[in-house]
């Protein structure tokens, strides 16, 4: 028979380090879960990256507001915008005819906020609509002046200059092109 001295006491509330009480997780498995899941994530992520569309050598396209132009991979870019190496159409959006330009006087093209004059024959000029004065959007093109409703100021179908009016300084440049007979707003 044994005695009680023989047998070593377990005290009653020791329990393993990886097993806790009911509805409770311990350290250890909280660490291990936290780890696994991790790990799941950075793989999911790294498949990510591996899935990737990325090809070289096919064609590129840029998204200019309305209009769309697709160059090929031969195009160079500048300053994000694309310049193809042969004499395609400038990107941009197409603003209308050189035919509806007026020598003398001008267009404007509200949607893309720009005034287009052509002050001699075969000469276009590209402004920005916005009023140096208070920023009200100019509406008419007469007798070689660019008009402002609001205030009355005048800028010159030439350069933009302010010819008459409250504004501070000319009417800002717009970048055009001229491809054929199409006037192009360049992106």
């Amino acid at each position: 028979m044994t005695s009680a001295n023989d047998v070593e006491s377990v005290p009653a509330t020791a329990v393993p380090a990886d097993v806790a009480e009911e509805n409770q997780v311990s350290r250890r498995n909280l660490i291990r879960t936290a780890a696994i899941a991790g790990g799941v994530v950075a793989a999911g992520v790294g498949l990510a990256a591996c899935g990737s569309n990325n090809t070289s050598g096919g064609s590129t396209s840029s998204s200019t507001g309305a209009a769309t132009t697709t160059t090929d991979s031969a195009a160079t870019t500048t300053g994000g915008a694309a310049a193809t190496t042969t004499a395609a159409a400038p990107a941009g959006t197409a603003l209308g005819s050189t035919s509806s330009i007026p020598v003398g006087g001008g267009a404007i093209f509200a949607d893309q906020k720009v005034v287009v004059t052509q002050p001699v024959a075969g000469t276009f000029k590209g402004f920005g609509t916005t009023c140096t004065h208070l920023g009200c959007q100019v509406n008419k093109v007469a007798d070689g002046l660019i008009e402002c409703p609001c205030h009355g100021s005048r800028y010159s179908v030439t350069d933009g200059t302010v010819k008459a009016g409250p504004a501070p300084r000319a009417l800002p440049p717009a970048k055009i092109a001229v491809s054929g007979t199409q006037i192009v707003l360049e992106s």
